[in-house]
């Protein structure tokens, strides 16, 4: 029976999650959110190397020999800290990036937008992947940690935010000719209805969840799936928040 370790900076990994356990739904999962640092997104990389090193050696060692597959289920901890990581655990580990690629592949009018945190947008690496993949489109960026903000209390407080995330939307002014907007932050397909009400069927939306599965399923497809051995999700937290949605355990650094 595969174990998965999933973290994220807070909620915005569940997103992921769901995904994986769609197409794993006997495995067992672990999810470990950061809220400490919550948004990961204004963190510089060598504050996200070192707090995802101590983070992995924690987790992994209070599950010693039981994890098969860690996922970084963030944007700009993957795209930040996923090489820097892989050097201090033999565990496979998958990272989330943005949808690049695909979202270039989709779009008619080759005029795509990523909506991630200010991190990822500038990052080295999300440049990189436009070049590679996405170079005969205009690629337009865009940040927001306001929304991870109201994903987060969508999530915990089950507050409607559609209002506060239709106005920073139409602050963030997504060029009208765009045609696919990835979502590049795993907490903003929690929004994902919200957002698509603001723009309507002219915008197609992409996020990395599926795909992420995909690599998940296929990574730990030699493991003994056993329906009888299934264990409940279980979630760390390493700051205190509004638990009473989940049972949550507090994980010291």
């Amino acid at each position: 029976m595969p174990h998965i370790l999933v973290f994220d900076s807070g909620i915005g990994g569940t997103s992921i999650l769901s995904h994986i356990q769609n197409s794993l739904p006997a495995a067992n999962y672990t999810y470990v959110m950061d809220n400490a640092l919550l948004p990961y997104g204004l963190q510089s990389e060598e504050t996200i190397q070192n707090r995802l090193t101590r983070l992995i050696n924690k987790v992994t060692a209070k599950f010693f020999g039981e994890v098969d597959l860690i996922v970084i289920a963030c944007n700009t901890a993957s795209t930040y800290a996923l090489a820097h990581i892989r050097q201090f655990t033999q565990i496979p580990i998958v990272g989330v990036v943005p949808a690049i690629k695909p979202a270039a592949q989709m779009s008619r009018s080759k005029r795509i937008a990523l909506l991630a945190t200010p991190a990822t947008s500038k990052n080295k690496y999300t440049q990189s992947l436009v070049s590679e993949f996405a170079s005969d489109c205009q690629v337009y960026f865009h940040h927001s940690t306001e929304l991870v903000k109201l994903a987060e209390r969508k999530f915990w407080l089950g507050e409607s935010v559609i209002e506060q995330v239709h106005q920073e939307l139409s602050v963030i002014g997504v060029n009208n000719l765009t045609d696919v907007l990835v979502l590049g932050c795993t907490h903003f397909p929690i929004l994902a209805e919200e957002i698509a009400s603001f723009y309507g069927s002219k915008l197609m939306l992409i996020d990395s969840g599926a795909a992420i599965a995909k690599r998940v399923s296929f990574l730990v497809s030699d493991k003994i799936i056993n329906e009888e051995s299934k264990k409940p999700l279980q979630f760390f937290a390493t700051a205190m928040c509004d638990f009473s949605k989940l049972e949550v355990k507090r994980l010291e650094l």
